[in-house]
């Protein structure tokens, strides 16, 4: 059952959370205890590296007086130590969504052994970090569990009550007043929003894949609204009170207004040193990822981007140890050469082939990129890529329910890499409605014209770079855009009418990716959102409000192209 509340002004509606006892949560006990070196809490799991001091559901208060319940996890010896924190509503301990939670079988390629098994879900090993000198909270947020109050995403309340733990934190007599976050998606967001708030104990930070507006990053990629997904995650969370509920609020508000503008982290101000990790291929934390490290004020960050999924690159080994590095120089002020580490690290894909793995760069987007259009044509009636546009006026269409819509392609004769922002300029028409939702994507066939995709884990790819776009939501603010980087403000429906053929961009999302010689580049435009959950095959794709025929139009005054950032030398 629905319920509307008042926050911050604005009609939000909220719904019961999940029950406490469908989780496996153990329940409320507050206690001290000691778990010895060399014990193993995750059957095939990482055994304990030291021996570790848990104070078990400390009571915090927040700011208003609601009290949340925290785990600490410290070394037994006495002394100040610098703290490490992940934030999310998915629990401390109990929750309902684990790694090996999912049903998948490769837990995505994430060995049992990289993980201690107390380690909240997506976050970090107290085995590991208490063994070198850290002491690691592991919070329930606001309404989860036995935390008092009501379950809120983003916004205000929830950074305001992880400023509040930080500082908290800050001035524990087992701390040394400075403490970093760390953690992956859901962790990784939440380090956005508090970071802005400069609480004065922040020393660092370091969010792994995670977007920072929700409505463009997650809640409605390209102004598409998308509930199934959130769906299934905030059904899971579970406590005595209520939960904000994001998908209800997304149906209900498909603009960008007063709401969603309340979930976009103002990046632009945190000037503390961050430690971002990105991918190309995540269908949630890509864009917001880049965008996040981009638009940041501070001057000691860095940027590493990887090949592979999340969880599997969060507990690999050797980024656990470099994540220390970077931690132990900003935590505990250890001259350790950390500052000599490369601005950029990037990983490109070469489907096929070999992928570049961490190339050194100082910037993203590159400077020595060139935008190099591919123009949309015809030749002998197929549909392909030019690199000049044709003189000759023509058009394509399709059927919104043929999966693929309709291709173009172009074979490279020489090695071609495009890494960066991709822009998809395109004139269009839809018959049979007035609105059409587009989905882009470029993927690469090799010398035989095979289909390859970018490989995530065993038995996962990603199809490759790739946009969406609302076209009513075309409307794009001149002052923001760039080139390459349209900006919608997603506020200014502009319905088709019959017959009206309208210019669209459709940004895509950040992408590193190769062709070889005698290789294909296919542009595939379609009504249909192709992407492939790697965690969650099974979700079906996103509904649209599609019906009858999508026209492309180009050629001659329709100037469609798709704009690459092509790397010279590369």
């Amino acid at each position: 059952m629905n319920i509307m509340k008042k926050l911050d002004g604005l009609d939000v509606i909220f719904r019961k959370a999940a029950p406490i006892e469908k989780s496996a949560y153990p329940g409320l006990n507050e206690r001290s205890y000691v778990l010895e070196k060399g014990s193993v809490h995750l059957e095939g799991g990482m055994p304990l590296k030291s021996d570790i001091r848990v104070d078990q559901d400390v009571e915090v208060a927040m700011r208003d007086g609601v009290k949340l319940r925290v785990d600490v996890y410290r070394p037994t010896e006495e002394g100040q130590y610098p703290v490490i924190m992940g934030w999310s509503p998915y629990g401390k301990r109990g929750s309902v969504i684990t790694n090996g939670g999912f049903g998948h079988p490769t837990r995505m390629d994430v060995p049992l052994e990289w993980e201690d098994g107390i380690n909240k879900f997506e976050g970090p090993n107290p085995g590991y970090w208490v063994a070198h000198g850290y002491v690691v909270l592991a919070p329930d947020s606001r309404g989860i569990f036995h935390s008092e109050g009501d379950v809120h995403a983003w916004g205000r309340q929830e950074p305001e009550d992880e400023y509040d733990l930080i500082e908290w934190a800050g001035q524990q007599p087992w701390s040394n007043g400075k403490v970093g976050l760390t953690g992956n998606s859901m962790l990784a967001m939440s380090q956005w929003f508090v970071a802005a708030k400069h609480p004065p104990h922040l020393a660092a930070i370091a969010p792994w894949e995670g977007a920072c507006d929700i409505y463009r990053d997650t809640s409605c990629r390209g102004g598409i609204p998308e509930m199934l997904f959130s769906n299934g995650i905030f059904s899971r969370l579970c406590g005595n009170g209520l939960l904000e509920d994001i998908p209800a609020m997304t149906a209900a508000h498909p603009l960008l207004d007063d709401y969603w503008r309340t979930k976009i982290a103002p990046v632009e101000t945190i000037n503390v040193p961050a430690y971002v990790v990105a991918a190309w291929t995540n269908l949630l934390h890509t864009e917001g990822t880049f965008r996040g490290w981009m638009s940041m004020a501070s001057k000691d960050k860095w940027l590493r981007v990887h090949n592979t999924h999340e969880w599997t690159d969060y507990y690999t080994p050797a980024h656990v140890d470099d994540l220390r590095r970077f931690f132990d120089r900003y935590l505990k002020d250890i001259d350790n050469g950390w500052e000599a580490t490369p601005r950029v690290r990037l990983c490109v894909f070469d489907p096929g082939n070999g992928d570049v793995i961490n190339r050194s760069e100082a910037e993203f987007p590159l400077k020595r990129q060139v935008v190099k259009p591919l123009y949309l044509g015809l030749e002998k009636g197929s549909p392909v890529l030019l690199t000049q546009p044709q003189a000759e006026q023509a058009k394509v269409s399709y059927d919104v329910h043929a999966k693929e819509g309709v291709s173009f392609t172009i074979k490279f004769d020489e090695l071609t890499e495009l890494t960066g922002y991709f822009n998809l300029k395109l004139w269009v028409e839809a018959e049979g409605n007035d609105d059409i939702d587009l989905f882009a994507f470029v993927r690469k066939r090799d010398c035989d014209g095979k289909i390859r995709e970018c490989p995530v884990v065993t038995e996962r790819t990603h199809i490759g770079p790739n946009g969406r776009l609302r076209v009513s939501l075309r409307a794009t603010d001149p002052e923001r855009s760039s080139l390459l980087q349209p900006w919608m403000d997603f506020n200014k429906p502009m319905k088709l009418r019959p017959g009206e053929i309208v210019p669209v961009e459709i940004g895509f999302w950040p992408y590193g990716i190769r062709w070889q010689p005698g290789e294909t580049l296919e542009l595939i435009v379609t009504g249909t959102d192709l992407l492939v959950r790697p965690e969650f095959p099974q979700i079906p794709p996103i509904p649209t409000i599609n019906k009858g025929r999508h026209v492309i139009h180009f050629g001659g005054d329709y100037d469609s192209k798709l704009l690459t950032p092509y790397i010279p030398g590369a």
